[in-house]
């Protein structure tokens, strides 16, 4: 059986698949964190596993990388960039929260 989207194909690389991981795996972190409440913002054991999907995620978009220099190549190094971003924040929230 063949799958409608090659977002589900792990074989296949997918830019799509590594944003979903790091923003999902971000979003999980600030949520875990106690985002909306600011004054009370606290460290969860549960962050080292959103690390681990932003890491997963990184790794996904790095796997687009092509040989060759085009301006696809350039978009998808600035997505690299805001993956590092990612990990970053979630590593301070993790350790420093």
């Amino acid at each position: 059986m063949r799958l409608p989207f090659s977002i589900f194909r792990l074989r296949q690389k997918s830019l799509i698949r590594g944003i979903l991981l790091s923003t999902g795996a971000f979003v999980a972190s600030l949520l875990l964190a106690g985002f909306p409440d600011a004054d009370h913002l606290h460290s969860s054991p549960w962050q080292a596993v959103a690390l681990f999907a932003a890491a997963c995620g990184m790794a996904e978009t790095a796997r687009c990388l092509r040989r060759k220099w085009s301006f696809y190549h350039v978009g998808v190094l600035i997505l690299l960039y805001s993956d590092l971003i990612i990990i970053a924040a979630i590593a301070s929230l993790l350790f420093f929260g």
